[in-house]
């Protein structure tokens, strides 16, 4: 693997757009800190409300759990707006709907940088990433391109959705394909609260304390990116030129 990039600074707002709660925390939420930190705007929207990550608790109790959650979380590294599109947790398909529904979005928020997650069959060799991962990343770069197409899903026009071009970057974290990254040296806390911050989902996962789970996971995989990228840690990105 090669030295790493740094990401473009030349933007205000970014749209991150993932399929459930606690995706943006497993790794990127510390750039996220980085960035609202200079005063940038970001905003999640989650595709689900992930009321199917933990075995044991039923999909109705769930999801407001998680909900909540990445409310509390978001808020840690500097994030205000949190949505949710209340797809079924487990089987998103990439497809038309999917698309219209990002591509609404992505015109009412207007970013310059849509970030979202790995779109890859694995996360690296020997370790399959999920389906709505896979949908999700996937269905992001088509919708940023129908946000700009005044004739694909007219009807948002009649909403009061007028197109938007303005997307100049996606950036997929996560992915065995990364290009670009953040130092995350100085966000690293920040980053280990904020996944730290999804206590019911990590206690289903671990018997560790969520903050011994977060920092352990965090650190490792932020010392990964930084070792490319010439700081302590760092945050890795597959950056997609629009």
């Amino acid at each position: 693997m090669g030295e790493l990039q740094e990401m473009p600074t030349d933007w205000n707002r970014a749209l991150a757009i993932v399929a459930h709660p606690d995706d943006m925390e497993y790794g990127a939420a510390g750039a996220v800190a980085a960035w609202t930190g200079q005063g940038r705007d970001v905003r999640y929207l989650m595709v689900t409300r992930g009321e199917a990550g933990i075995d044991t608790i039923p999909p109705t109790e769930c999801a407001p759990l998680r909900e909540a959650e990445q409310f509390d979380s978001a808020a840690i590294v500097g994030v205000d707006t949190v949505e949710f599109l209340h797809y079924r947790d487990g089987v998103i398909r990439a497809g038309v709907p999917l698309r219209r529904d990002l591509a609404s979005a992505i015109r009412r928020h207007r970013p310059e940088l849509v970030i979202t997650l790995n779109r890859r069959e694995y996360w690296m060799p020997g370790t399959w990433n999920s389906a709505d991962h896979r949908a999700v990343g996937e269905s992001v770069l088509d919708a940023v391109a129908d946000a700009g197409n005044r004739w694909i899903f007219p009807e948002l026009v009649g909403n009061g959705l007028e197109p938007w071009q303005g997307v100049r970057w996606v950036a997929l974290a996560g992915s065995p394909e990364a290009t670009h990254a953040v130092d995350t040296t100085a966000t690293m806390e920040t980053a280990i609260a904020s996944l730290a911050a999804h206590r019911t989902y990590i206690s289903a996962l671990s018997d560790a304390e969520p903050e011994a789970y977060a920092r352990d996971f965090l650190t490792g995989m932020g010392a990964m990116g930084g070792e490319r990228f010439g700081t302590e840690f760092a945050t890795a990105f597959e950056l997609v030129s629009v």
